[in-house]
């Protein structure tokens, strides 16, 4: 009932600002009105669920049933009793990364286990809810920590206090309401056939943790002092509309859905990814899942141009603008959204700016749409010409100049551009290199 009643709130939050009002005035009176017992479970859910004005008014209305001697389920008891966390624990890499935050919570003798992925690429915001059955936990545990070290991540697991996970899974969530409050969710994803929505699993988690400690709001730690600051000095660079000199596109009204697991896998779709202004050309051909992220397709052009990842970036689409969200900038959130989303049949395109500063522009065009071969691994690079410019040498015209001066040795920067770029040998650039195979290993050890 508790998850019914999420899911009823979360279908009140597309009202915006007058959700509570609507809530209150509307679908409490209603229920009250039906007077039976599913009518008062329901009411008992929102209560629990909910908080605030939303809450009182589910809890009365529900004692006003109660008390005219409308009868209620007998499990509807169990929503009185108290929440307890019994563990709560952090996934992380060396470095600090989180992958995944999860507490397992116990009331009236019932326990389940709640896990938190969360999304680098979206300010570390929640992208994933899982609801898991207590006697599942085990075995999803150590299939998570199989998969993550089988993919070379030295995983580790610290518990927290129960005050310090709140704050933790609080924040995540708090970064993916900011978002959805720029790029909110389809109707059609706040309700999913599949299973419990995402936005409807927020609003129960967020009643789980109410039930924990609260935690200490103190200062910003010197690390996320350091980001705020940079972002705010990036908004002040690149001013809205401007884009790092990519030029804004207007918002469409609405964005094709994205698939779900009923419509069957994705088709792979052949994509040429080429740098704008090179001569000659550079590009790579890619094949890659036609229902990839846009986060994750960054993450494979990175690999395939041997790009470092150390700038920022932005996908422009038919359907507006997708890199880390930003609503100064216009970027919506990368990782929300599908390639085959913004490119819908061969011969649609896009464009992939990186580092708004050298300003490196690749067109991607989807030439084909092919048919999952079950013995290829995917992605892979199937094509492509010359090796990418090193991040940081001055865009497509000072990449030209380093190729023009590594190639004279009685250039005055001869040596110094050697030195820059780590080389001992001017033998050891070859502008024209490039190797499929390698490209493929590259991003295949993305997976």
């Amino acid at each position: 009932m508790e998850i019914v009643a999420s899911t009823l709130l979360a279908l009140g939050a597309t009202l915006g600002d007058d959700r509570d009002s609507a809530l209150r005035e509307l679908f409490v009176p209603a229920f009250e009105a039906q007077a039976s017992p599913g009518a008062r479970a329901m009411l008992a859910g929102l209560a629990s669920v909910s908080d605030g004005e939303v809450s009182r008014a589910a809890t009365e209305a529900a004692r006003r049933l109660a008390d005219a001697g409308v009868g209620a389920p007998s499990w509807l008891a169990e929503l009185d009793a108290p929440v307890t966390a019994d563990e709560c624990i952090r996934f992380a890499d060396p470095e600090g990364f989180t992958f995944l935050l999860a507490g397992r919570f116990q009331r009236a003798g019932r326990s389940h286990a709640v896990g938190v992925a969360l999304d680098d690429c979206d300010c570390g915001g929640a992208a994933e809810i899982l609801l898991i059955d207590a006697d599942q936990w085990p075995e999803a545990r150590e299939a998570l920590l199989s998969d993550l070290r089988a993919g070379g991540v030295d995983v580790t697991e610290k518990k927290l206090r129960r005050a310090d996970f709140r704050r933790a899974v609080e924040d995540a969530l708090d970064a993916r309401d900011d978002h959805d409050r720029f790029d909110p969710e389809p109707l059609d994803e706040v309700v999913d056939e599949e299973g419990p929505s995402y936005p409807a699993l927020a609003l129960l988690l967020r009643s789980r943790l109410r039930a924990l400690p609260a935690p200490r709001r103190g200062k910003l730690h010197d690390g996320e002092l350091a980001v705020a600051q940079i972002s705010a000095l990036l908004n002040l660079m690149h001013p809205p509309g401007r884009n790092g000199g990519v030029p804004a596109q207007r918002r469409p009204a609405s964005l094709p859905a994205k698939r779900k697991k009923s419509d069957g896998p994705a088709p792979i779709y052949q994509i040429k990814v080429g740098l704008r202004g090179a001569r000659p050309p550079i590009w790579r051909r890619l094949e890659v899942p036609a229902d990839v992220s846009l986060a994750r397709l960054h993450e494979l052009i990175q690999s395939a141009f041997a790009w470092t990842d150390s700038h920022l970036h932005v996908f422009e689409t038919a359907y507006g603008s997708f890199g880390r969200p930003d609503a100064e900038l216009g970027h919506r959130a990368a990782s929300r959204v599908t390639l085959e989303q913004v490119a819908l049949a061969a011969g649609d395109k896009l464009r992939y700016t990186y580092d708004f500063g050298d300003n490196w522009e690749h067109d991607i065009v989807v030439e084909k749409v092919l048919d999952r071969e079950a013995s290829v691994a995917y992605p892979r690079c199937v094509g492509g010409r010359r090796a990418a410019p090193p991040d940081d040498c001055g865009g497509v015209w000072g990449y030209a100049e380093l190729v023009e001066i590594l190639g004279d040795p009685t250039n005055p920067e001869h040596e110094e551009r050697l030195e820059w770029l780590g080389l001992d040998d001017p033998a050891d650039f070859d502008p024209a290199r490039f190797n499929a195979k390698a490209v493929t290993e590259a991003l295949q050890q993305r997976r």
